[in-house]
């Protein structure tokens, strides 16, 4: 499963439909991850079978770093809205003296 073309199958610039996809792929990623650990666990495994598991768990691992990377990227470089009024920022602070025991 490539996370790029996951993301972007359903072709739309809405941005809200791509966060609910890759929030979904993260999902299903460490799900696999999941269902992969507990197969390793059986001891009735045999060698071959383990190295398999190991390289999905491998791989999904991958993928699942690049779609948390993908959403960290999307939460850090949001739009945010423009500030109203942005003198409000700047209000004038009222300072007062308290006088000590």
């Amino acid at each position: 499963m490539n996370p790029d073309a996951a993301v972007f199958e359903h072709g739309g610039d809405d941005s809200d439909e791509r966060a609910c996809v890759l929030s979904r792929n993260i999902h299903a990623l460490k799900e696999l991850q999941r269902v992969g650990w507990r197969q390793l666990a059986d001891p009735a495994l045999t060698i071959f079978e383990r190295r398999e598991i190991r390289n999905e768990i491998k791989q999904s691992e991958a993928e699942l770093r690049s779609c948390l990377e993908m959403m960290s990227d999307r939460c850090w470089f949001q739009e945010r809205p423009a500030q109203v009024d942005a003198a409000a920022g700047f209000r004038k602070v009222e300072f007062r003296l308290l006088a000590g025991n």
